[in-house]
C-alpha cells in the first residue's frame, strides 16, 4: 500500500487525490504514476464506479515532472536515449492511453497549479473545474523539452490548435479566468467550493443510467477521430445495448409513469 494517491468512495464517485503536496503534486515519480495508473484502471473495471475526480493534495493540482529528478539523468532520463524512449513508453505515457481507452466520466479539480504534465493530465480529462488559483501551464520548452505525455494530442483539442501552439510554444501559464474563456476549463469556482462543485457535476452524471453513461463517453471519444460513418456504426452498434438494458425500460417507464427512475445498472 501506499499514500501517493488518496482514494475516497461516496456511491460510486471516487475521488483521487494526489498526495505529495510538499513536492507539489509530480505524477512522473514511480509511486505516483503507478498508484494512480493502477486505481484508475480498477475502478474502471468496477460497474459501481459512476464518476471519477482527480485533484491535488495541499495548494497545487499537479507539478507535473519532478524537476529534481531532471538532470542529465533522473527520472525518466536515461544516458542511453533508446531506453529512455522505453522509460517513456512503459512509464508515463501509459496513463494517456488508458485515460482515452476508459468509459467511466472523469472530472479534473484544479486547485492551484497545473503545469506540464499536470495541465497534460487535466487535458486527459473529460471535464475540467478550477478553482480561482487554478494556473495552466504547457511549459515543456521552459524546460528544454518537448510534452512527452500526450499533451501536443490532448491540448489542442481541448483549447483549439492556435491556442495550444500560444500556450506550448511560450510555456506561459494562464489564470483559471483565461482558462475559462479559451474552453481549458468549463467554470471557475472559489477555492473553498471546488470539491463540493465537482462533486456535484459527478452527482449529476452519477444519477443517470451507468452503461448508458459509459457508451456515451466512449462515443464522445471516438467520435474525435473517427469519420462520420464509422461513429455511425459505432453508435447503432451501442445503441442496441442500450434499447436492451433494464434501465432503458425502467427510464421510459419512468417518464411516462411521471416519477423518478431507480437505475440499477442492468
Amino acid at each position: 500500500m501506499t499514500d501517493a494517491v488518496l482514494e475516497e468512495n461516496a456511491d460510486g464517485i471516487v475521488t483521487l487525490t494526489l498526495n505529495r503536496p510538499e513536492q507539489r503534486n509530480p505524477i512522473s515519480d514511480e509511486d505516483v504514476l503507478e498508484t494512480l495508473i493502477a486505481a484508475l484502471a480498477r475502478l474502471d473495471a468496477d460497474n459501481a464506479t459512476r464518476a471519477i475526480i482527480v485533484t491535488g493534495a495541499g495548494k497545487a493540482f499537479s507539478s507535473g515532472g519532478n524537476l529534481k529528478k531532471m538532470g542529465a539523468s533522473g527520472g525518466l532520463n536515461d544516458p542511453l536515449p533508446a531506453q529512455t524512449r522505453l522509460n517513456y513508453r512503459r512509464g508515463i505515457q501509459r496513463l494517456p492511453l488508458l485515460i482515452e481507452a476508459m468509459e467511466v466520466p472523469t472530472i479534473a479539480a484544479v486547485n492551484g497549479p497545473a503545469v506540464g504534465a499536470g495541465c497534460d493530465l487535466a487535458c486527459m480529462c473529460d471535464l475540467r473545474i478550477a478553482g480561482e488559483s487554478a494556473r495552466f501551464a504547457e511549459s515543456f520548452v521552459k524546460v528544454g523539452i518537448v510534452p512527452g505525455d500526450g499533451g501536443a494530442w490532448f491540448l489542442p483539442r481541448v483549447v483549439g490548435f492556435s491556442k495550444a501552439c500560444e500556450m506550448a510554444l511560450t510555456g506561459d501559464a494562464i489564470d483559471a479566468q483565461e482558462a475559462l474563456a479559451c474552453g481549458l476549463v468549463s467554470r471557475v469556482v472559489p477555492d473553498a467550493d471546488l470539491l463540493a462543485e465537482a462533486r456535484a457535476l459527478a452527482a449529476r452524471i452519477a444519477v443517470n443510467p451507468p452503461h448508458a453513461v459509459r457508451m456515451t463517453r466512449r462515443l464522445l471519444r471516438q467520435g474525435r477521430n473517427a469519420d462520420l460513418d464509422s461513429l455511425l456504426e459505432m453508435s447503432a452498434a451501442m445503441q442496441a445495448l442500450a434499447h436492451a438494458t433494464d434501465d432503458h425500460r425502467e427510464a421510459v417507464a419512468g417518464l411516462l409513469e411521471r416519477r423518478d427512475p431507480r437505475f440499477t445498472g442492468r
